[in-house]
């Protein structure tokens, strides 16, 4: 009977085991959690920074025309629902604020910083949301150049030159060149519409057919003309120009000359 409640009471083998799993088990979870949410108010925390400071970057450099609430004033549209890529684009590219009126804004070296810009642009959208800012797998030139060359002479080439080099709209406007321009403004650009720029949302032109189109353009400029002197890349207008001062004013150049020497 002692010899049966004895073998009764004797510990399982693995039940320290088992008890050690579940202490680490208890211990590793609530060092997670309380990681994750130190992390996360440590996120919220920054973020409210950086919109606070958006704030105080808006109210000195951009309220006089846009208006405290981003409602727009008579000398600046609203900003209301353009988003953050809209900010960055604009006063990433120097754009805004403008140094003066005219047909549309130039850009020029960028009055902001990086950060500074970034923190305009988390303020306007914390307002109003709109279009966000692209992440860099949005931004890679590793998309079909073929489907994005296809897409660029349908969507933009009519303004911008079936190779990116820019060209004259109306009324002292212009389509500027794309050479040289960093993946995220060419995106912002086609997501936004920034002044006479019509807009590619994502239901026009899917994010894989705007990197595609980025590829096309990156191709471009990676890859020298293969004819030789491009003339600029202005299109047939140029080239034509070029062929009747050059080359039909050297037949008759030749002409006259073969006229008068057998004279």
């Amino acid at each position: 009977m002692a010899r049966t409640s004895k073998k009764a009471n004797r510990r399982h083998p693995l039940a320290t085991v088992v008890l050690i799993a579940i202490g680490l088990a208890f211990t590793g979870g609530g060092y997670a959690l309380f990681t994750s949410t130190a992390t996360a108010n440590t996120d919220t925390a920054s973020s409210q920074t950086t919109v606070d400071e958006g704030s105080k970057l808006f109210a000195s450099n951009c309220a006089t025309c846009h208006g405290m609430n981003l409602q727009g004033t008579a000398a600046g549209p609203s900003l209301l629902g353009v988003g953050a890529a809209s900010v960055d684009f604009q006063v990433g590219t120097g754009r805004m604020p403008l140094a003066m009126q005219g047909p549309q804004a130039m850009q020029k070296p960028a009055q902001f910083t990086a950060d500074q810009t970034a923190a305009l642009a988390a303020y306007v959208a914390s307002l109003s949301p709109g279009p966000a800012v692209p992440t860099d797998d949005q931004l890679t030139n590793t998309g079909n150049a073929t489907n994005g060359g296809e897409l660029f002479r349908i969507n933009c080439a009519m303004c911008h030159n079936v190779a990116g080099a820019g060209g004259a709209l109306t009324e002292g406007k212009f389509a500027p060149e794309l050479t040289g321009v960093e993946s995220k403004y060419i995106y912002e650009a086609m997501l936004t519409g920034p002044q006479n720029m019509p807009v590619f949302n994502d239901h026009n032109i899917t994010p894989e057919d705007k990197r595609d189109i980025i590829t096309y353009l990156k191709y471009l400029q990676n890859n020298p003309s293969p004819g030789g002197f491009d003339l600029g890349n202005l299109g047939p207008v140029a080239e034509g120009l070029f062929i009747w001062i050059f080359g039909i004013g050297a037949v008759v150049a030749m002409t006259i000359w073969l006229t008068a020497k057998s004279n």
